[in-house]
């Protein structure tokens, strides 16, 4: 039932799998919510194994999402705050993965800086899993694509449209996600916060593959025009509020509102990953409009989380 390939894996960055394996992810998600409205919200397949959850920032989606998903799989859960731990006293983060490798049969871990993961992943034999750093969030892409391939069908021959922030964490996992996928996705952003070069670079080899486009530019009507999907998340992340006045300045013109969404398909739909700041990044008017699937995506971080875990955990 599940790729070997992945079994024992770490999944730190959309990149780290190939475009076979993250297929493959998104079909087993797909079947996970058939079976959740089928009536088979247990699946005991991961009896008597331990997530263990390290997280130095605030969660709703992901925390609970991870916790229920190892739940319904038959395995357990431990929440570890970074304050919790010997590490907010200095322990070094490769003796935790040591004796967390011991314990535990997989972690996932929301965290500030993503050399932090590399580090965990470095020093650890059990998978490890990215709940969100400053460079990518995957388990939010996985979720992202899954329901764009739910409610179109396909990601191929799609024109996604960002607005806003870049270099956010958020869209360089769906850049990297839609460029495996052969879908095409527009970039609208402010000189000074384009997307990491590292992310566009390992995009547009993988674009090359699957026939993906792939475009940066600075005016939101030409990213939505004739638009299947327009995404936006907030200006302001965890760890940016010094800077909320030169971000929400600098990104005011990207805001999500009904006259700029009338340039995309009229069946296009909008999303966001949450928490939104209705008023800032998107008008409370789109983000509760017909066309919004924001809840479906947020609901889908739960059937992404049971693939994930069912095929890293060994």
């Amino acid at each position: 039932m599940y790729l070997e390939s992945l079994k024992g894996r770490d999944l730190l960055s959309i990149a780290d799998m190939s475009s076979e394996e993250l297929t493959y992810i998104l079909e087993l998600s797909l079947k996970f919510k058939r079976m959740y409205y089928d009536g088979y919200r247990a699946v005991p397949i991961l009896a008597n194994r331990v997530l263990a959850l390290i997280f130095e920032k605030h969660s709703t989606r992901t925390r609970v999402s991870l916790q229920v998903a190892m739940h319904q799989l038959g395995g357990t859960s431990l929440y570890l705050s970074s304050q919790e731990l010997q590490l907010a006293r200095g322990e070094p983060i490769k003796d935790t993965a040591r004796v967390l490798e011991r314990y535990v049969d997989c972690i996932a871990a929301r965290v500030y800086r993503h050399e932090t993961l590399v580090e965990l992943a470095k020093h650890s034999k059990i998978p490890v899993i990215n709940a969100l750093s400053d460079y990518e969030h995957p388990l939010q892409a996985l979720a992202d694509t899954m329901t764009i391939m739910e409610v179109k069908g396909s990601i191929r021959n799609l024109k996604i449209a960002f607005l806003g922030d870049g270099s956010d964490n958020v869209l360089h996992s769906l850049i990297l996600a839609i460029a495996k996928l052969g879908g095409t996705i527009y970039v609208a952003t402010p000189p000074g916060y384009d997307p990491s070069r590292e992310i566009l670079s390992i995009a547009n080899e993988d674009a090359q593959k699957s026939g993906a486009t792939i475009a940066v530019v600075r005016d939101p009507i030409e990213a939505v025009t004739h638009a299947d999907v327009v995404y936006t998340d907030v200006w302001v992340s965890m760890g940016q509020e010094k800077e909320r006045e030169k971000r929400v300045r600098d990104l005011g013109n990207y805001q999500v509102g009904k006259e700029l969404v009338s340039h995309a398909k009229k069946d296009y739909i909008f999303m966001h990953c949450l928490p939104a700041h209705r008023g800032e990044e998107v008008t409370d008017e789109v983000i509760e409009s017909s066309n919004s699937v924001v809840w479906l995506q947020a609901e889908n971080r739960l059937h992404t989380s049971k693939a994930v875990l069912a095929s890293l955990i060994k």
